[in-house]
């Protein structure tokens, strides 16, 4: 199965989530070329838009991203990375698990019965 890359100028949201407990732990950018070196090599690899250059997350904090499955949305436009993280764990820049940490107020609505 292909990736549509040309939905969003080159570019698909990749989700990162630890594979044993489901836990979203970042989301980053691929494109065409990250996305061939992922499935070359096993680990994930970013296309960072501010750089714009390929990166490998973990490739210096040791914290890499070893890929256990992938999936497509059905649009094919986006990709969904289930991993183990090897290192220490931490996948966050600031030193946390996961990069979704920062509550936000919304109003929540009860389910009806």
């Amino acid at each position: 199965m292909q990736i549509d890359f040309d939905k969003m100028d080159g570019l698909a949201p990749a989700i990162v989530q630890e594979d044993s407990t489901g836990q979203v732990l970042m989301v980053g950018f691929m494109n065409s070329e990250s996305y061939a070196r992922t499935v070359e090599t096993g680990y994930v690899t970013f296309y960072s838009r501010t750089r714009q250059k390929l990166w490998m997350k973990g490739e210096t904090s040791g914290n890499r991203l070893r890929v256990i499955s992938a999936l497509t949305d059905c649009d094919r436009d986006t990709i969904l990375v289930r991993v183990f993280v090897e290192g220490d764990g931490l996948v966050c820049h600031t030193g946390a698990k996961s990069c979704f940490t920062e509550p936000l107020a919304i109003k929540t609505v009860e389910a009806s019965r």
